[in-house]
């Protein structure tokens, strides 16, 4: 019983997903209706779902009308939990009917579907009008796609993060083996980047990134020289699309079983062996995978075969909007191509490209950065500065737009006159002393430079544009595929069993499970998880999914108690021990002294990396008292047994955070 919607300040819903049971729910209710009052229409699901919410709607609305606030949250009389949030013009709205969420829960799941929709439509969303639009196209065909992209995501996020810890505590994890992790790094400088960058069916795109997942854990990660660093967030982006796109196959856990019931007697892994043909090619230099350059009739006939098998995949990319900086330039919506390669059932390769007239992009940002800032300070009744220490600075801005004007090809003349009018009211001494009719100006500037943005790199998509050869595209898949051939089985199982806790229970004796985190790059160790029957390190029955539920309910208070303020929680949960811990480090890992974090309120964004990357803005904050150091962030979170005394728990937790400190100075990328 799920629900989320956005509505405009009109109560028209722009966007809405709901399950199965909602859905049935709220058509037999309203096919009811016509009965009781002797009619035969039954109303369309869009239909129902408006009127459903539009008494709320307007309530939020009329709220914010008269004392520029809403609810946050409230139980219904049949105990239907709502949680409200406002973004600009948007009203955001998620339900939930069966207790299975909390306010938390759904409060994150908003913040989440705002990351969504920043990371597919970009610096559009900065103008409600054009993103009502782009939410609620008028054409009902492009309409359902939209909300089919949008409602996939969402599926696949709650998903992700009911069953996988990486999407639970918001970071990336790796696939630990350092050997095979730098020869694919290697591999995919030599194969990929460079053969794509040096080719000329690339219609001037350019490979930026380019990494290898197996199912939602990074196996390598390569960016080219020129290009800025990923955000881990918008990584974990990038893999949530993944995964939509290439689900999982559940049934991939139940091939590799007898594997896995292997490795679990000992903990370890071995090592496949290559194939004759490829043993004939690589000599005595193993599993050197870059040295096998004409791959033998064997492999090459595998491949073709692996690729009849793999899920058919799209040669049309997805535009994409993420964190980057071009030429010390900054915008935190730059244009990229994403191009998702499924190599096998739960392997995949992605690249991200850089799209021609990124430099467009970068001036934009920078234009409606400053029209921002001037939209607020008229909105709290500030006279515009024009002195050269004011930023923006006007005479400084009127030469940029000046500029950016005369060297855009769209949309040009509908830019110049706001830009004129602008002018008119701003640097005119006879129209200065009108606030509304310069806010009017300023607005209509920004919903233009939109508009410029969107013709640029959304009205044509990517697909509708060059981008890189479908034989290139092939050829790529097919030159990944040859090089991985004989470790694929292996991958799928290292996947599911990346760390055990069969290696840290000598040294560390009632400890049942834990979760590392490196805040600083967004990188997480944990030890498997496997609620499966037939291979879990827990038993055949229902004790992995108890000791699942305790590490979801752990992380939940710890981020709840961060929240607050707190940077350590210890308590005794029934016959187990739980403890949270965050604390900072500067680079070598000498430990620094706890200062007291700032308190957020309860309808603030939630502590994670999708919904607004608290550890970032935290990192900053700490830093400003030592800014002449690295500052490292991490974060531990332990279950024990409980008849472990509370001291030398304590001291495990130290102990097994210095052991799990070396792994994760391994860089992610």
């Amino acid at each position: 019983m799920k629900c989320l919607l956005i509505a405009s300040e009109s109560a028209q819903v722009l966007f809405y997903w709901a399950d199965q049971d909602f859905e049935a729910r709220l058509r037999q209710q309203f096919e009811d209706l016509p009965e009781q009052h002797g009619e035969t229409h039954v109303p369309a699901f869009e239909d129902s779902i408006n009127t459903l919410f539009a008494p709320l709607l307007i309530s939020c609305i009329t709220l914010n009308e008269k004392i520029s606030d809403t609810y946050t949250s409230f139980i219904s009389e049949n105990n239907y939990l709502f949680t409200v949030h406002q973004f600009g013009e948007c009203t955001y709205i998620a339900v939930n009917g069966d207790g299975s969420e909390n306010e938390d829960d759904l409060r994150r799941k908003i913040f989440v579907l705002k990351k969504i929709i920043d990371l597919r439509f970009g610096l559009v969303t900065l103008d409600a009008g054009i993103l009502k639009k782009t939410l609620r196209p008028q054409d009902t065909e492009q309409r359902c796609k939209v909300w089919k992209m949008l409602q996939g995501l969402l599926v696949t996020y709650s998903h992700l993060r009911e069953d996988d810890q990486s999407f639970l505590v918001e970071a990336v994890e790796r696939l630990i083996h350092p050997q095979l992790c730098q020869q694919c790094i290697e591999f995919l400088d030599r194969y990929v980047v460079q053969q794509i960058n040096g080719s000329v069916e690339r219609a001037n795109e350019e490979v930026v990134h380019t990494f290898i997942l197996v199912h939602t854990k990074l196996l390598s990660f390569l960016s080219s020289r020129n290009a800025s660093s990923l955000r881990p967030s918008d990584l974990l982006s990038l893999i949530l699309i993944a995964q939509d796109m290439y689900p999982s196959d559940d049934n991939l856990e139940v091939q590799t079983d007898k594997d896995l019931e292997k490795s679990l007697e000992t903990g370890e892994f071995n090592t496949p062996k290559l194939s004759a043909a490829a043993q004939e090619e690589g000599g005595s230099q193993g599993c050197n995978l870059h040295q096998v350059t004409q791959p033998a009739i064997k492999v090459a006939k595998d491949t073709e075969q692996s690729l009849e098998s793999c899920p058919s995949r799209d040669t049309v990319p997805l535009r994409v909007f993420l964190d980057a900086s071009v030429k010390d330039n900054y915008c935190p919506m730059m244009p990229h191509n994403m191009y998702c390669m499924p190599l096998w059932p739960g392997i995949s390769l992605v690249l991200l490209t850089k799209v021609p007239n990124s430099q467009v992009a970068v001036s934009l940002y920078h234009l409606l950065d400053a029209f921002t800032v001037i939209e607020a300070r008229l909105i709290e009744g500030q006279e515009l500065g024009h002195s050269s220490h004011t930023h923006p600075n006007m005479s400084d801005l009127k030469q940029k737009m000046d500029k950016f004007i005369k060297a855009i090809g769209v949309l040009k003349q509908q830019l110049q006159s706001a830009w004129v009018d602008f002018k008119s009211k701003a640097f005119s001494k006879v129209n200065a002393g009108n606030p509304p009719d310069l806010l009017q100006a300023c607005r209509n500037v920004k919903s233009r430079l939109c508009l410029v943005y969107q013709h640029y790199f959304l009205l044509k998509p990517a697909g509708h544009s060059q981008h890189l050869t479908i034989d290139l595209q092939t050829k790529t898949q097919k030159n990944v595929q040859e090089k991985l051939m004989d470790w694929k089985d292996f991958l799928l199982v290292k996947s599911k069993r990346n760390t055990t806790m069969i290696s840290y229970l000598q040294d560390f004796p009632g400890l049942i499970h834990f979760i590392y985190v490196d805040r600083t790059v967004g990188h997480m160790i944990a030890p498997s998880l496997s609620t499966s029957k037939k291979s879990t390190e827990l038993g055949k029955g229902p004790l992995a999914a108890f000791i699942k539920n305790k590490v979801w309910s752990l992380v939940g208070m710890g981020q709840r108690y961060l929240q607050k303020g707190y940077t350590t929680l210890t308590f005794r949960d029934g016959d187990y021990y739980c403890c949270y811990f965050l604390w900072f480090e500067n680079e070598v890992g000498y430990k620094l002294p706890v200062i007291e974090l700032p308190v957020l309120s309860d309808d603030s964004a939630p502590i994670g990396m999708l919904t607004g990357d608290y550890y970032r803005k935290l990192l900053r904050y700490y830093g400003k008292n030592h800014s002449l150091e690295m500052i490292k962030c991490f974060e531990l979170f332990t279950i024990h047994f409980g008849v472990i005394p509370a001291d030398f728990i304590v001291q495990q937790c130290c102990d097994l955070a210095r052991r799990l400190w070396e792994p994760s100075r391994i860089p992610l990328f």
